[in-house]
Parts: C-alpha cells; sequence; structure tokens
C-alpha cells in the first residue's frame, strides 16, 4: 500500500514537473516580440548589410532570439530608403555611424542616414 502510495505521489510530481516545464517553455517563446512574416523576413535580410560573415551571423542568430512570427507588428520601426527597408534599431560600427554624423551635418535626417551608411558604407 504505502509503495503504491510513493508511485502514486512520484506520478503526481513528474506530471506537475511536465507542466511546469512547458509552461515556462511557452513562457519563454511568449518574450520574444511578435513581427509579421513580411517584417520577419526584413529584419533578416538587412542582416546580409553587416560588415562580415561573422557580424551577419550574429545578426541573424539577434533575429531569431528576439522575434517571433505572429502577426503583424504596427510598432515595429521599419524604413525603406534608396531601395534599402530595414526594420527595428540598426547597430551601426564605428565608420557607419560616423558616416551618419557626417550625413546629418550635410542636411540629411538621421534617420535616412542610419539607413543608408548601414547599407552602403
Amino acid at each position: 500500500m504505502v509503495r503504491k502510495l510513493m508511485c502514486a505521489v512520484a506520478l503526481l510530481v513528474i506530471a506537475f514537473l511536465g507542466i511546469v516545464v512547458m509552461e515556462m517553455s511557452a513562457q519563454a517563446s511568449n518574450k520574444k516580440t511578435p513581427v509579421g512574416r513580411d517584417q520577419y523576413q526584413v529584419l533578416l535580410n538587412q542582416c546580409r548589410y553587416a560588415d562580415s560573415a561573422r557580424l551577419r551571423s550574429e545578426c541573424r542568430a539577434v533575429v531569431r532570439d528576439t522575434y517571433r512570427v505572429d502577426g503583424e507588428n504596427s510598432a515595429l520601426d521599419c524604413r525603406t530608403y534608396s531601395g534599402v527597408t530595414v526594420c527595428g534599431e540598426l547597430t551601426l560600427s564605428k565608420r557607419e555611424a560616423a558616416c551618419v554624423q557626417h550625413s546629418v551635418e550635410e542636411g540629411l535626417t538621421r534617420r535616412r542616414s542610419e539607413v543608408e551608411c548601414y547599407a552602403f558604407y
């Protein structure tokens, strides 16, 4: 009788732990920012402008870790300049940041300068 009771308790504990683990996994997935399929593709595509293969790979990993496809996100900052579409915050190299500063001083908007310097310099 005691043995059956111990087995029943053990099964309940295992079932409970399984539910907790699955819930934690679902919560971790929900922490990712939801974006539309097209937005997700833009986020991945903009990684091609990173300065090296390592940075391009890191950029794609950040996108996969930060975003999930789950409906259009109107709060995501997407913009297109000179035929280049990007979304979200851009991580600029020192060279690109200097390009942005120079372009702004020459009269371009900061948003446009960031996109063009990120993509072309």
